[in-house]
Parts: C-alpha cells; sequence; structure tokens
C-alpha cells in the first residue's frame, strides 16, 4: 500500500514540474489500480490540514481517482492557495480508501445516536440539494455525536440542528494509508 502514497505524492509533483504521470505501466505493476475505487487525498504541513479533496463513491479506477484527488488536494481545495514546491518538501499526504456508503434507516435523532459508531464511521449527510462528509478520523477532533453533526450540518451549509429534519444519513468505513 506504500506504493499508493509513493503514486501520489508522484501525481502533486506531476503537476508542480509539468510531467505526466504513466498510468499503464504502474497498472501493469499493480493491477488492482484498474479497479474502481474511491480515495481521499489529505495533505499537512505543520499537523495543520493543507488539503482535502476525495470521492465519496467509486466512480472510476483506483489510479485515476488517486492522481484527480492528489492534484486536486494540492492545487485545488478552495480553503487553500495552491500548494508551493517549498511546502510540497514537507507535507504529509493521508490516503483514505473509502468503502461503499451504506444509508442509515432511522427513526429519530436518538434511534441515529444508537446506529452511528463513533470514532469509525465515515458520515455522508444529504438534505435536498445540501451535502458534506466527515471522514472517521474527524471523530479524533469532534469525538460526540452532537458536536460532530453540528459541524457536518453547518459543513452542509444548514443549520447545526438540521438532524431534526431528518436527513439522509449514510456511512462508510475507511482504510487509511500514511
Amino acid at each position: 500500500m506504500k506504493e499508493l502514497l509513493q503514486i501520489a505524492k508522484d501525481a502533486i509533483r506531476a503537476k508542480l514540474e509539468g510531467f505526466e504521470i504513466d498510468k499503464e505501466a504502474l497498472i501493469k505493476k499493480y493491477p488492482d489500480l484498474a479497479k474502481k475505487q474511491a480515495v481521499f487525498v489529505t495533505l499537512t504541513l505543520d499537523n495543520n490540514l493543507r488539503g482535502c479533496i476525495g470521492s465519496l463513491i467509486a466512480h472510476r479506477s483506483l489510479i485515476d481517482d488517486l492522481i484527480h484527488n492528489a492534484q486536486s488536494a494540492a492545487f485545488g481545495d478552495p480553503r487553500f492557495s495552491p500548494l508551493t514546491k517549498e511546502e510540497f518538501e514537507r507535507v504529509k499526504i493521508e490516503l483514505s480508501l473509502l468503502s461503499e456508503p451504506t444509508k442509515v434507516e432511522y427513526d429519530d435523532v436518538s434511534d441515529l445516536k444508537q446506529k452511528i459508531q463513533i470514532g469509525v464511521d465515515g458520515v455522508i449527510l444529504k438534505l435536498g440539494s445540501y451535502q458534506a462528509t466527515f471522514l472517521p478520523q474527524v471523530w479524533e477532533q469532534l469525538n460526540s455525536f452532537d458536536l460532530f453533526f453540528a459541524h457536518l450540518c453547518q459543513k452542509a451549509g444548514l443549520n447545526y440542528e438540521c438532524l431534526n429534519e431528518h436527513p439522509d444519513i449514510y456511512t462508510y468505513h475507511v482504510e487509511k494509508i500514511k
């Protein structure tokens, strides 16, 4: 799995230096790269978030998703300016390979609390045209159900008590690669 980290790093370097990744050679060496897989790429610099972009649903090959999301995390995350060459030398990369999301059927907020695994589940919240997700790693900073969901509602552009409006909730798990 360390090869995935190297591919993500090479993808960022390729964009910085203006060359292309030889995807065919990589697929030949690692055939699993051709399988559909959703991946999030998280960049940190000095233990601070520096970019995070990913796919929630597997809709393209792992190699394509990895390269696209690594480059987007480095240069296209609207919360940050594009990564510089100097920052590239110090940035840390973490990958999260996502399982397929599963819809959570629940009656009310109390029922939902019983069905969410704190510290384990990644969560997608959808209400009308609003949507947001938090990877399972976010539980490390927002370590209670109420805090996690208040921030997730706000991230989606909704009121912090949006669970009272019974949004669609999906959970997924990740395989982290550091």
